[in-house]
């Protein structure tokens, strides 16, 4: 038969209790962990509960070690949740999934994923993607009324699928407008603020006017302005030494003095070529010297000496350096900034309408909100009314033939939660004529891993590939025992299914019976776990019949028992 992927392939157990060292060897289908009293049948599932993240204690260990060990293979497909939430915790993954936990004598506990150090949490994260422990005080599925929820659900296949989708991608669009609704109003006064301090300044940088680059430009007018008067000895210094002056005629100056070498040259040069290059070359000073004093006049007849203008320059300055100090470091980085306020502000402005627009999205969105919500909770009264009979049928066949469940579908037509409007509640009447009650409250251990085992048959398995029931057939025999085991292989037919039992009628139906056997040398007991096939098999059997292994009459028992073992 087809078998899933994603199964627990072998379990190591040391140090833990009576059990020194055990390999438990998995089968994909059905696994049966049988053995006498008092040997440890226990210890394995107290093992996967550790291994799991379960709460460590130091009465575990085995006395005469240092810790109690657990480590278990897992086989996953790529793209298993597990896989991914494994190597956020810095696992090493590969095509197993190996975990580990280790318990000391003192009661710390260190747990290990794909061989390297994590968070016992993470045990547990995985753990409830993994395995679905079903034991006396492990019915967590039971107890979470979420998980009622999510059990219904997966039971009710397409249809609440299709309605759950479709209620789902209303809400996320509802909330989203509620969110910015909610956002937008609870800041208005901050909004309004932030826009009367956007809007003054606007109103300050658009009275001065700046123009771009012009705070630089007046630095270098004030600074000229300011030094006026030396710039106007220095230039007319300098344009007298260069052309000379009117004032006085006979003033030295260069272009004079150039004009003299010249002439000195003029008649000699015709005797030796090389001072004609000397007469070119100061002939080109001349040139240079005139047109540098003329540029001097220039700058001298340009030049402003002007107190009213300076004071002007003065005054603007100041107005710029007002804005400098509020909004950047120059005209430039003002005009910027100013800009994006100016942006901020026409949004800020427009506020109130966004929020009259999301008002009306949400007035169109909520109806439909609502019959999605109706439509859903529809979907799940139907599916409810479904279970509750596929579970009860099924609890007759587990010895619980007077028990009836019952899923509730109570609505809040107020509420508009992610999963929609509905609480799911499953309810049991362990008794015929008495009040259904919380599942987890309504029956015994015993009966709460055959109702666990009862949901999980009929949902199909729901999402976990391995589950474990701890002593599922507790206070049951004879043909009740044999429809539990014949559950339990039918479960198997689609995920791993491992049971601890102490009836022969359940373990016949094994792909794989594992026994727990204890052994003692008069001073240390201790018990390991074996794979019996063949005879030894039929040997075990025998044994959990009558109490004996080689009794005739119990192997021929014990032989009608496998050759009965049929998954209906």
């Amino acid at each position: 038969m087809a078998r899933l992927r994603c199964v627990l392939r072998e379990l190591r157990i040391q140090g833990l209790g009576v059990i020194d060292d055990a390999l438990l060897e998995l089968s994909p289908g059905l696994n049966v962990v049988t053995g006498e009293t008092g040997a440890g049948k226990t210890m394995v599932v107290q093992g996967l509960g550790l291994l799991l993240g379960g709460r460590s204690d130091a009465g575990l260990v085995r006395g005469g070690v240092d810790k109690a060990y657990v480590e278990g293979i897992v086989d996953l497909p790529a793209d298993h949740p597990a896989i991914a939430r494994a190597q956020e915790a810095g696992a090493d993954v590969d095509d197993e999934l190996i975990l580990a936990r280790t318990v000391s004598g003192q009661g710390r506990s260190r747990a290990h994923i794909g061989g390297r150090s994590a968070p016992v949490g993470v045990l547990s994260e995985l753990g409830e993607m993994l395995v679905a422990v079903h034991g006396q005080a492990d019915q967590w599925r039971l107890q979470r009324p979420e998980q009622h929820r999510v059990m219904l659900d997966d039971f009710g296949g397409q249809p609440v699928t299709r309605a759950l989708g479709a209620y789902r991608e209303l809400h996320t669009t509802w909330q989203r407008l509620r969110d910015e609704l909610e956002e937008l109003v609870s800041r208005a006064r901050d909004r309004a603020q932030r826009l009367d301090l956007l809007t003054a300044a606007l109103e300050d940088i658009e009275r001065v006017d700046p123009v771009p680059g012009e705070d630089v430009e007046l630095a270098a007018e004030s600074e000229r302005l300011s030094n006026a008067d030396a710039l106007r000895d220095g230039a007319g210094t300098a344009h007298d030494a260069l052309a000379g002056s009117e004032a006085v005629d006979d003033a030295p100056n260069v272009v004079a003095l150039i004009a003299r070498a010249r002439q000195a040259l003029g008649g000699s040069v015709d005797h030796d070529p090389s001072l004609a290059a000397f007469d070119s070359r100061l002939r080109e000073l001349g040139v240079l010297a005139s047109d540098v004093a003329g540029d001097l006049a220039s700058y001298l007849a340009d030049l402003e000496v002007d107190p009213a203008r300076l004071e002007q320059v003065q005054l603007r300055r100041a107005e710029l350096t007002a804005l400098l100090r509020k909004y950047g470091e120059s005209i430039d980085e003002v005009l910027v900034w100013s800009k994006a306020a100016a942006a901020e502000a026409a949004e800020l402005a427009g506020t109130d309408d966004r929020i009259e627009t999301l008002r009306a999205a949400l007035t169109e969105v909520e109806p439909r909100l609502d019959k999605a919500a109706a439509d859903l909770t529809k979907a799940r009264s139907k599916a409810a009314g479904k279970l509750e009979r596929a579970v009860t049928a099924e609890l007759a066949h587990l010895a619980m033939g007077s028990a009836r469940l019952t899923v509730t579908v109570t609505t809040d037509p107020q509420r508009r939660g992610p999963h929609g409007a509905d609480d799911v509640e499953i309810l049991l009447a362990a008794n015929a004529g008495s009040a259904p009650r919380s599942v987890a409250k309504a029956a015994s251990g015993g009966e709460l891993s055959r109702v666990m085992l009862a949901l999980e048959v009929v949902t199909a398995g729901g999402s976990v590939p391995t589950f474990v029931f701890d002593e599922v057939d507790a206070g049951v025999g004879g043909a009740a025992a044999l429809d539990i085991g014949a559950r339990l292989a039918r479960l198997a037919r689609g995920a791993q299914v491992i049971v601890v039992t102490h009836l022969a009628q359940v373990a016949a139906y094994a792909d794989r019976q594992l026994v727990v056997r204890k052994s003692s040398d008069d001073h240390v007991t201790a018990s390991d776990v074996t794979v019996v096939e063949g005879e030894e098999r039929l040997a075990e059997l025998a044994r959990m019949l009558g109490g004996v292994s080689d009794s005739v009459s119990a192997r021929e028992h014990a032989q009608e028992l496998l050759d009965g073992a049929l998954v209906p």
